[in-house]
């Protein structure tokens, strides 16, 4: 099997996201698509999952507007975290076969590619047991955070590669008061990698624990159907990933709408 992989050069507003996930999402489970990983930064943001309290947010909306901190409602599960540069995520948008049909044991593959990752880079990171994501003795490095309709995955695993800590400190992240989170430069310092070196690395132990190698939209053409979902976003996209399908498919948006003006 395989998946597309899509990575985004700029941060993408939560927002943006969560518009461009519910669209692959639906167009995965109407088969439309293939399976697709996107690999992203957001801008500022607290995001709040299904099992959120507000009490988990230290600043009121005007602190955070102050400190350019956006607040969204997030449809994923688990509780408050925090998303900004330098944090790389990865949003799985795939189905799921029928020995895979497995929540639990989907959201540990999550947390055993972050754990190769982290080693991959020289960091012992380890699971906790009756809690999520990839720690190290310093602190939280990923987190994880699921949703699955008609078993296709939507959101999933934030990896601390190079942010601004700071951002963490307006929350109680994913609710777990008094533990710290961490990130590879902190704990590697100048030998810390790039988020492409990391982005490279957890797609491919993304494509080995999931039996799916991926494809890059720089190596080969994009399916029509996902150039097409992705085409208001192309200015995002790393490049070369403004394919001729996504370029094409921005001609033709801009000739409709030239038509629709012509007299």
């Amino acid at each position: 099997m395989s998946a597309w992989g899509i990575a985004f050069e700029q941060p993408l507003s939560y927002a943006a996201g969560l518009r461009l996930q519910e669209a692959l999402l639906q167009a995965r489970i109407a088969e439309l698509i293939p399976d697709t990983v996107l690999f992203l930064e957001h801008t500022p943001v607290i995001s709040m999952g299904t099992r959120a309290r507000a009490e988990h947010v230290l600043l009121d909306p005007p602190a955070l507007a102050q400190r350019g901190i956006e607040l969204a409602a997030s449809n994923r599960g688990g509780d408050v975290t925090w998303h900004g540069p330098g944090q790389l995520v990865m949003y799985p948008i795939i189905r799921l076969g029928a020995k895979e049909a497995d929540a639990h044991g989907y959201l540990r593959n999550l947390e055993e590619c972050a754990l190769r990752s982290a080693a991959d880079f020289g960091v012992a990171a380890f699971r906790r047991p009756g809690l999520t994501g990839a720690w190290t003795a310093t602190g939280k490095l990923a987190a994880i955070g699921i949703r699955l309709k008609r078993w296709v995955t939507s959101h999933g695993l934030s990896f601390n590669v190079c942010p601004d800590l700071a951002g963490f400190a307006a929350i109680v992240p994913c609710g777990l008061a008094q533990e710290k989170v961490t990130s590879l430069q902190e704990l590697l310092g100048p030998a810390c990698p790039s988020l492409a070196e990391v982005r490279l690395s957890l797609a491919g132990h993304f494509g080995e624990i999931h039996q799916r190698a991926l494809l890059w939209p720089q190596t080969a053409p994009l399916p029509a159907s996902l150039a097409q979902l992705l085409c208001p976003y192309r200015h995002l996209l790393r490049p070369p990933a403004h394919s001729a399908r996504i370029t094409k498919c921005a001609a033709a948006s801009a000739a409709v709408g030239r038509s629709q003006k012509a007299p």
